[in-house]
């Protein structure tokens, strides 16, 4: 762990930009000293800043890396690094592997090997039900010792409702949320589209709307009844937030996530591309009127974090006809700078800190209160940090991606806003600024 100095750079500490350009010292894995004209201690490695905005590294709350079981897919050690190519200082990996991480011991596989993977730290959500077979609950109290940060059957909804209000009920006393996957997959059974345009012109299933909302409605009305949090991940529907909205407006303690994917992406890019396998993710990309509304949800209080859901397949799952294809989209390295772009192109239509926030301290809230690293970068605090470079353009190449992931839908489109240098526990665990970066 080596002494940083960040000269000359702008500072988001997770609410606000601050005035200036500062200088920032991390040191023994904290933040020292915040100020201008700091001394470099002699063994220092010096980072010139040159007005680059410094910013908490950022924290995913939905990332699939594959580990344990399908490592030909991604792994812990891939997955980390990667992320920390992307901004990240911390990742929540999802339980959904084979086998699923569904008992105290897989939980502290996945955060021991997450802590020593070399790039953003990875942190286990344990699943709700044994097996994810969503019939009888699982240790929650266990995993939780264990460092369990959520608990959720991801890939699917929680079956059983009687299982997730219990669920839900343990959880609240263990101080960790459940993560619901909403979707009706009776009303979704055997989609490969978004159902509306999409499905009309390209002959497929359809995924309606209301299967999501139901499944929203359903965790709501779990909530109304017990007064415990619920976190709805992935959500891409205007109905959908619409009910999230006005569970909110009702003082419950619901929050969600929404996808670079679906902020920057639509059913027109699976029609435009000739249903490139690429496209296709659960759930899927929806009509542009819903990306319109999940951008208002970003700056109106209603979503609570952007999570990639990032969902990397080797080339046989991947490289396929559309309607053999594996759901997902990978994105790790490419998500902040794909949703800065968009943001850009869009005018701008909420505040950079607002939409920081959603990549910062906002999910760091969302965390157990035994993490230390909660999304800000103040003096005294965990030495995490990510610079961006606003102006830099560069386009998506995934052959020079970290991340095992054979496709993406970004390949060859140029984004603007990258981050260059990731910081985590003080360790600067990633940097592309050949020349700027000396001891």
């Amino acid at each position: 762990m080596k002494t940083v100095l960040f000269r000359n750079v702008r500072i988001f500490d997770g609410k606000q930009i601050k005035e200036g350009n500062l200088d920032v010292l991390l040191n023994q894995g904290r933040v020292e000293r915040m100020g201008s004209s700091l001394e470099a201690p002699q063994d220092a490695r010096i980072v010139e800043g040159e007005g680059k905005l410094l910013v908490p590294s950022f924290i995913d709350l939905h990332t699939h890396l594959r580990d344990p079981g399908q490592v030909q897919r991604e792994d812990i050690v891939s997955g980390s690094r990667a992320a920390a190519a992307g901004g990240y200082g911390v990742v929540v990996a999802m339980p959904n592997t084979a086998p699923p991480v569904d008992t105290d011991a897989y939980v502290a596989y996945v955060r021991q090997k997450g802590a020593s993977a070399g790039g953003a730290r990875v942190l286990p959500a344990g699943c709700v039900s044994k097996g994810r077979k969503g019939e009888e609950m699982a240790e929650l109290g266990a995993m939780t010792q264990a460092g369990a940060v959520f608990f959720t059957d991801d890939g699917a909804p929680v079956k059983g409702v009687r299982l997730m209000m219990n669920a839900l009920l343990y959880a609240r006393d263990l101080g960790v949320r459940i993560m619901e996957h909403p979707q009706d997959t009776d009303l979704s059974r055997d989609f490969q589209v978004h159902e509306g345009r999409c499905s009309a012109l390209s002959g497929m299933r359809g995924y309606p709307t209301a299967a999501e909302v139901i499944a929203i409605t359903r965790g709501i009305a779990l909530v109304r009844e017990t007064g415990c949090p619920l976190h709805l991940t992935h959500v891409s529907t205007a109905q959908g937030l619409a009910e999230i909205r006005a569970a909110k407006a009702e003082g419950l303690p619901v929050s969600c996530d929404v996808t670079p994917h679906h902020l920057v992406l639509s059913e027109e890019d699976v029609l435009t591309s000739h249903l490139h396998a690429s496209f296709k993710v659960s759930p899927p990309l929806r009509s542009k009127e819903d990306v319109d509304a999940l951008w208002e949800g970003l700056f109106d209080g209603t979503v609570d974090a952007i999570a990639t859901d990032h969902a990397p397949w080797h080339m046989d799952e991947k490289d396929l006809p559309f309607n053999e294809a594996s759901f997902g989209i990978a994105s790790l390295e490419c998500a902040f700078s794909a949703v800065f772009s968009t943001w850009k192109d869009r005018g701008c239509p909420g505040s950079l800190e607002a939409l920081l926030s959603l990549w910062t301290s906002r999910p760091g809230s969302l965390l157990p209160r035994t993490e230390v690293y909660r999304g800000f970068l103040e003096e005294g605090a965990p030495a995490y940090c990510t610079l961006i470079d606003e102006d830099l353009e560069k386009s998506v190449d995934i052959a020079g991606w970290k991340s095992k992931a054979g496709m993406t839908p970004y390949q060859g489109r140029t984004f603007r806003g990258w981050p260059v240098c990731t910081v985590v526990e003080g360790d600067l665990v990633y940097h592309a600024l050949s020349g700027r970066v000396h001891e």
